[in-house]
């Protein structure tokens, strides 16, 4: 292992709530909850101040709501999101080319590799600059833990949340770690978690005490030597600049459960198309098909199968998917619907194309090429859910804040405007339309070159520099 903290992990803070914070005036230091809002929808993330009512992400939506009636329930913006994420990536490869994104809001960083950091000091200066640019850029605030290996780099970071950096020294490790719960350690889940507890062992250090061998014969070879090792803070795991893609899938889980054979068959083409999207614009092909389907009583089918090649063909995707549901049993209902392509290579075989039953016409290709992308495809009322962008011909930039009945109240403001004002239309009103949403902060500021970068739509000088939206 290290010498010195090079390691640094990147955590943005409650990144979706914290976005939208951002993005929306109004909302600024309130509880904000980002995720499904069907009745089977889920948490994604829940801002600190929403948090502060038991909140978090995973639980179900129906609970958070019983938890914090009064917070904002917002719909997730993927494509705005993913643009936050590509500027704070971009900081953190200008930092070294050695970095390990692990989501859209968290990463690891190897400070030694481009000579950023070489001790305490300099991968401390390293990691506040780097907070510094990352709220100059986007206005959002991230966590940093620094160490010398990847696992307490990732405490580090849990420990500094909300805003803030923790570096862990090297020979602090066994200290640090020996009090803390079990599941701090990675690879120890609920079900690892509940054998190791049963067996009376709580603590990382009544891990070390209990011994590699006991661990061995509660948890297996492999299991027990690696949670040892991890326990002793032994973790020489590099940080891998290029995280391979093995697999692309789309999933859907339906508010009600569909029954009818016919609807299942036509959602599992839709979700076979938008796979082959998400395949090309990540200029991939793949070899098995691979279907999911998880039924009234919570059981989940998978079942696959293997071409004789790679292929991104829609129409030899949608064929395979149906292929799979045939035999599958959805007489008591489906709840969940997933399609997904592995074996994934940046070729296809030509000779699959003979794999689509019967021969394809003009028609059926320029429908496949016109296949929406996954965030478009989606029923035309998604377009009034709560968080949504849209333009009023009149009264400009807004989110919808709620809709139903026919009716769809928006809220008129922007990331550099005060808290805006309310209005209610008729859902087909000519004059509103959806909208892409706007930039946090002008983009293009170089933190480096002192550039003060500008929330889209300020006047220009320092006195248009963002006001950072509430920590959370």
């Amino acid at each position: 292992m290290r010498t010195a903290p090079t390691i640094l992990h990147l955590d943005m803070d409650a990144f979706f709530a914290s976005a939208e914070q951002a993005s929306k005036p109004s909302l600024r230091g309130k509880a904000v909850v980002v995720g499904g809002l069907g009745p089977r929808g889920v948490v994604a993330t829940a801002s600190y101040e929403a948090r502060v009512f038991g909140v978090h992400s995973a639980m179900p939506t129906a609970q958070a709501r019983r938890l914090a009636p009064h917070a904002a329930y917002l719909t997730p913006r993927f494509d705005f999101y993913r643009s936050i994420s590509e500027q704070v990536m971009g900081l953190l490869r200008a930092l070294s080319p050695l970095v390990e994104p692990l989501s859209l809001d968290e990463a690891f960083v190897d400070l030694e590799a481009s000579g950023a950091a070489r001790d305490s000091a300099s991968a401390r200066l390293a990691g506040e600059r780097l907070r510094a640019d990352i709220r100059a850029v986007t206005g959002l605030t991230g966590s940093v833990g620094l160490a010398a290996c990847k696992m307490l780099a990732k405490i580090g970071s849990e420990q500094a949340k909300p805003d803030g950096l923790v570096l862990i020294e090297p020979g602090s490790e066994r200290a640090l770690l020996g009090p803390m719960p079990v599941r701090t350690l990675p690879g120890v889940g609920p079900a690892t978690g509940d054998h190791l507890r049963r067996a009376g062992i709580a603590t990382v250090d009544e891990i070390v005490e209990a011994g590699e061998d006991e661990l061995v014969r509660l948890l297996g070879k492999a299991h027990g030597h690696g949670l040892y090792a991890m326990a002793l803070a032994r973790d020489d795991r590099p940080v891998v600049a290029e995280r391979e893609t093995k697999s692309v899938s789309v999933e859907d889980t339906y508010d009600v459960d569909i029954h009818d054979r016919l609807r299942i068959g036509m959602e599992v083409r839709r979700l076979a198309d938008r796979c082959v999207h998400r395949l090309r614009a990540a200029g991939l092909s793949g070899r098995t098909i691979v279907l999911k389907v998880r039924r009234y009583d919570f059981s989940t089918l998978t079942r696959s199968e293997t071409l004789r090649g790679p292929t991104d063909d829609p129409a030899v995707v949608r064929e395979a998917a149906a292929r799979l549901l045939d035999p599958l049993d959805t007489t008591g209902g489906v709840r969940l619907l997933g399609v997904g392509v592995s074996g994934l290579a940046d070729y296809t075989q030509e000779d699959l194309f003979a794999q689509a039953a019967g021969e394809r016409t003009e028609q059926a290709e320029e429908e496949a090429e016109a296949a929406p992308a996954p965030d478009e495809a989606e029923p035309a009322e998604w377009r009034w859910r709560p968080g949504r962008d849209v333009r009023h011909a009149l009264h400009g930039h807004g989110w919808v804040q709620g809709s139903g009945l026919g009716r769809v109240t928006v809220r008129f403001e922007t990331p550099d405007s005060a808290p805006g004002r309310v209005r209610t239309f008729r859902v087909d009103d000519p004059a509103l339309e959806p909208a892409q949403p706007l930039p946090l902060v002008q983009r293009g500021a170089d933190p480096e070159a002192g550039d003060v970068p500008r929330r889209a739509g300020a006047g220009p000088g320092p006195a248009a520099a963002p006001r950072p939206p509430t920590p959370a």
